[in-house]
């Protein structure tokens, strides 16, 4: 019997299928290189090691929830479907998600450093000390270099230009950054200069933020004299610094408005209590009047006294 004689397309179509169910799955490490932004949001590029390279392609919806830039010449670890491009009987692989090289690792160093944290109830709320409401000295643990650092002193000065400002400048970013952070945390607590401390840095890789994973900083934090709000990286980026501190933001800017309220609600607050007082304290005094006219009215003249005294 002479077998089936197959299109192009129907070939192609039976190799995609027999290649998606024969490949769960699976994470796959090379360098990007030829990377494409399509006009459509798609994303494409190979992956390359030492002896061979393979085309990928990342869909606009999966692109868009990756929260970082593919760029040539980085070392990733993608997860991805292994699959076949019909039209052109190119063979690809469909990258579902994308974590930079060695992420995956650090990742897991994360997780086991804050479960063991989390069973010693160093993140406990009950340890955590509250923001003081009126702070007249914030102090600020940062690297001078930082853009976090124009955007706290920025939104400070707008809400709170009455608050003195006091720098710990440190390195926010490599080897041996989170020893100067803690001693610069330590530092802050022995002069006494602050009411409180705002701990923050930009957005960045996992690999950027590591210091902020730091267990004798975390420790740190924990023992500091003054209240902590940590405002490091993204709103989706999360450290071991963020759950050690008294209070976390999602945001440099954020951590500046959780800091200090603002200058105008608070002169708004005081007009408010200022006219409650001014009504109760007219309401008072309209009460204390009536109660004399009360009592004048009861009070007789002592010649008014004698005379029935005498009538009597």
């Amino acid at each position: 019997m002479q077998p089936p004689i197959l299109s192009v397309s129907m070939l192609n179509r039976l190799a995609r299928e027999r290649l998606e169910s024969a490949f769960p799955l699976c994470w796959v490490a090379g360098e990007i290189s030829n990377l494409t932004q399509a006009a459509s949001g798609h994303v494409y590029f190979s992956l390359k090691d030492e002896g061979a390279q393979v085309r990928c392609v990342m869909f606009r919806n999966r692109a868009q929830l990756l929260g970082w830039r593919l760029e040539n010449g980085q070392h990733v670890e993608a997860r991805v479907l292994v699959s076949l491009y019909e039209a052109r009987g190119d063979f690809q692989l469909n990258v579902e998600t994308a974590r930079q090289a060695g992420a995956g690792r650090l990742y897991e160093q994360f997780l086991r450093l804050k479960e063991k944290l989390e069973r010693e109830g160093l993140f406990d709320d009950a340890g955590k000390r509250a923001l003081p409401a009126f702070p007249t000295r914030i102090g600020i643990v940062t690297s001078l270099q930082a853009a976090a650092l124009r955007d706290v002193l920025t939104t400070l000065a707008r809400r709170a230009p009455h608050v003195h400002l006091t720098l710990y400048p440190t390195p926010v970013q490599g080897e041996g950054a989170a020893a100067q952070i803690a001693s610069a945390i330590r530092a802050a607590g022995q002069h006494g200069e602050c009411d409180l401390l705002i701990l923050c840095r930009g957005g960045g890789s996992l690999e950027d933020l590591w210091a902020f994973n730091d267990e004798a900083l975390a420790r740190t934090i924990r023992a500091s004299t003054l209240p902590i709000i940590s405002g490091v990286g993204h709103e989706t980026d999360f450290t071991i610094a963020d759950f050690a501190a008294d209070q976390r933001a999602p945001t440099p800017t954020a951590a500046a408005e959780l800091a200090a309220p603002a200058r105008e609600s608070l002169l708004n607050h005081l007009l408010m209590l200022h006219a409650q007082l001014h009504r109760q304290t007219a309401h008072r005094l309209e009460q204390y009047g009536q109660r004399l006219d009360l009592l004048a009215h009861r009070l007789q003249h002592p010649a008014q006294r004698l005379e029935r005294h005498h009538s009597l």
